[in-house]
């Protein structure tokens, strides 16, 4: 299922004010192909990845990417959606038409418009990609989801709250120096590590700075085959791309191990022919920060419950051993359900090309990505490097 990613576009994430999902898709469409070097003619298949689930009005967007020019009509497009995972299915998607040579390139577009609608709703809305026969009535909506995987980790490991002070503070100090990120705040560790009126509980033990943004956004990649993306201005190749479900309720699995979060990066290290050391950095679905806590224990980073060492100890600080979220991530560059994944691998996919401007690391070569929908259950692992 090899293939590369050899342009992309990516509008800023926050609230877009007056814009729609169809103008948020319009900013990326064309510009993707741009930077790819292509023309509309050229794509051979449209996958657009957006939950919406009551954000938006407009359900059935697939279509929508042909109003931007005429010569995207009878292409084949297809929605995907797989909850906050959507972005990397739309990209999974697109790798098995280029696998199955029933596509040359693929214009991939994820997509959310989140902000359109009241709180309550936002809440509601999100809480869908729970099990709501057994979890709809958790206090705090999809916050109050991680806000009890959260009280069963202090239960069984000790309170953590220090360390996922750490974990806010450095994504906060990380996404100032990505233009794209919603909040360009650097937050100390003090402040997120203290409830204050500016940062009150909001669920079990998580506080505002422990959650990620409602955010407006769209991002966009071009995918091909290796031999097309040879003569292409630049490729990126996934060097493999992992995708496990797991069981939607809670109740059936020991929530505090993201066990498909583990057995995606096992998966996707094991067809790369790697370890985690091999790893120049790491974009991971920080949705909130007790999920990356988690994270570093499921990609073999630390042994169960001592999760808070990665952090605390500095090794994933953008200098540590293995950086971590180095854009921001979901915590500070905000987190439109249908565009995070394809964000993400676009975050990743500039660090390799030397393009990432002041988030860029020093020549990374290999770079993990993890994206999952749900609590775990939705569980997407790449690992990309440049092609040449």
């Amino acid at each position: 299922m090899t293939a590369c990613i050899v342009g992309w576009s990516h509008t800023p994430f926050g609230k877009h004010d007056g814009l729609d999902v169809e103008d948020l898709i319009g900013k990326v469409a064309l510009a993707a192909l741009d930077d790819a070097g292509i023309s509309p003619e050229d794509v051979d298949e449209i996958v657009v990845g957006n939950f919406n689930e009551g954000f938006s009005p407009q359900g059935f967007p697939s279509s929508l990417v042909l109003q931007f020019d005429d010569r995207f009509r009878f292409k084949p497009a297809t929605r995907v959606e797989n909850a906050c995972a959507t972005g990397s299915a739309a990209i999974h998607q697109g790798m098995k038409s280029i696998g199955a040579k029933k596509a040359r390139f693929v214009l991939v577009v994820g997509v959310e418009k989140m902000t359109g609608i009241s709180g309550p709703e936002i809440g509601n809305t999100l809480l869908k990609a729970s099990y709501l026969k057994e979890e709809a009535d958790i206090e705090g909506g999809f916050a109050g989801v991680f806000g009890r995987i959260a009280q069963q980790y202090f239960q069984r490991h000790g309170d953590q709250s220090d360390a996922l002070a750490a974990i806010a503070s450095k994504n906060h100090k990380n996404g100032c120096a990505n233009p794209l990120a919603q909040m360009r705040k650097d937050l100390s560790v003090e402040f997120c590590r203290e409830i204050s009126d500016k940062n009150p509980l909001v669920a079990g033990p998580l506080k505002r700075t422990d959650c990620s943004l409602v955010s407006d956004g769209a991002a966009a990649v071009v995918l091909t085959d290796v031999d097309t993306a040879l003569s292409m201005r630049k490729a990126v190749v996934f060097r493999s791309a992992a995708q496990v479900n797991d069981f939607l309720p809670m109740s059936r699995r020991d929530i505090v191990k993201f066990e498909g979060c583990e057995m995606a990066w096992k998966k996707a290290l094991g067809e790369a022919k790697l370890t985690l050391n091999d790893l120049s950095f790491v974009e991971t679905h920080d949705c909130f920060t007790i999920a990356e806590l988690l994270e570093y224990e499921a990609m073999g980073l630390t042994p169960e419950g001592q999760g808070a060492r990665a952090v605390l100890e500095g090794w994933t600080q953008k200098d540590g051993k293995l950086p971590v979220n180095v854009s921001g991530g979901l915590k500070s560059k905000g987190h439109p359900i249908g565009a995070t994944g394809v964000s993400m691998h676009i975050m990743a996919s500039m660090q390799l090309t030397g393009t990432a401007g002041d988030m860029q690391l020093a020549n990374p070569k290999l770079a993990g990505i993890f994206n999952m929908g749900g609590a775990a259950v939705a569980n997407y692992c790449s690992i990309l490097e440049p092609l040449r």
